[in-house]
């Protein structure tokens, strides 16, 4: 199906469904699927501007008895962090209007504690109603992250770190990596047991977006 032209907010793939908020990102990876397309499935996730949480509750609304999600997902084009005080505002609205069991989760890259510094995000996002976060590590160490993920924070990589053992002691956490050439995926996965959350490896397909 051809990309829709107007922006989307709200957007799903298979039975998940997702909460495109922002296109920031404090990341420039070379790898990342918005460096060749303007979205996902037929879904235009190219934000002109950034939604208020008003208009993110009400593209929320207009999809959220479409069907019986499994999960609903901040995810997008950016970084769910960078608005930290929108997700843990819809996701309470969420648990709080939202009739059926739902699992919640937040896809990020694992800098909140440097977006969101002197903030206890971890118990506020538990504290909202999140169930899941998952991390997109996608190196095994310093200088491989700074090399395919060219982060705008120079201590980026051991934040990411401090970021994973403060939210794994409250929720579940997953680390993902994407399966490009620079990164030893099976140190990752050993990393992860070490850290003792889950370990998930993403298919890269490059350039063929």
């Amino acid at each position: 199906m051809p990309l829709k032209k107007s922006p989307s907010i709200a957007y799903w793939l298979g039975n998940n469904l997702y909460l495109n908020m922002t296109n920031r990102c404090p990341n420039n990876c070379y790898f990342c699927i918005r460096n060749f397309k303007n979205g996902v499935g037929n879904f235009n996730l190219k934000l002109p501007k950034e939604p208020s949480t008003r208009e993110v509750l009400d593209e929320l609304l207009k999809v959220l008895n479409r069907k019986n999600w499994s999960e609903i997902v901040f995810c997008g084009f950016g970084e769910p962090l960078e608005r930290l005080d929108c997700v843990l505002e819809v996701t309470r609205w969420l648990r709080k209007h939202y009739g059926k069991p739902i699992s919640i989760r937040v896809d990020t890259n694992g800098q909140g504690l440097l977006l969101n510094k002197n903030r206890e995000i971890i118990t506020g996002l538990k504290a909202a109603g999140v169930d899941k976060i998952s991390v997109s590590l996608n190196a095994h160490d310093k200088g491989t992250y700074n090399q395919v993920c060219r982060p705008k924070f120079e201590n980026a990589f051991e934040s990411i770190l401090e970021f994973i053992e403060q939210a794994k002691r409250k929720l579940d956490v997953e680390i993902t990596a994407v399966a490009i050439p620079e990164v030893n995926t099976l140190r990752i996965s050993d990393f992860a047991h070490q850290l003792g959350v889950k370990f998930r490896l993403r298919e890269y397909i490059p350039c063929s977006w």
